[in-house]
């Protein structure tokens, strides 16, 4: 039987025992549920592009992405998105549209309690 050692790069372990942290803390399982889906394998991770965000949110939500977020489509509203990586691309237009750029710890920062947060995949 192979040993399942999860994400080698050490900035996620460290990102993935923090939400584990707030979890417990806040008593909030959103957080819980984020590190289970960052802990995944690197392929079954998510990847989402812009213009599903576009399709499915509306003007001033919250999205989290477990994964990349990629620049395929256009955003013709403000949202603030939150994810493990960004393309450049993906960045651009989302700060373009008036959104907001985020990293999963400054997402944690603001909103410890997880409420409104969309979780996309």
């Amino acid at each position: 039987m192979v040993k399942r050692t999860g994400p080698t790069d050490i900035n996620l372990r460290r990102l993935i025992r923090y939400l584990r942290k707030k979890s417990n803390e806040e008593g909030v399982k959103i957080w819980k549920d984020v590190a289970w889906r960052l802990e995944r394998p690197r392929r079954q991770r998510a990847e989402v592009n812009v213009s599903k965000i576009n399709r499915y949110t509306k003007e001033g939500d919250t999205v989290l992405v477990p994964g990349s977020v990629l620049g395929a489509g256009k955003l013709e509203h403000k949202v603030t998105v939150a994810a493990w990586k960004f393309s450049e691309v993906a960045k651009k237009k989302i700060v373009e549209a008036g959104g907001e750029v985020l990293t999963i710890e400054e997402l944690l920062e603001r909103n410890p309690k997880g409420s409104g947060v969309i979780i996309m995949e």
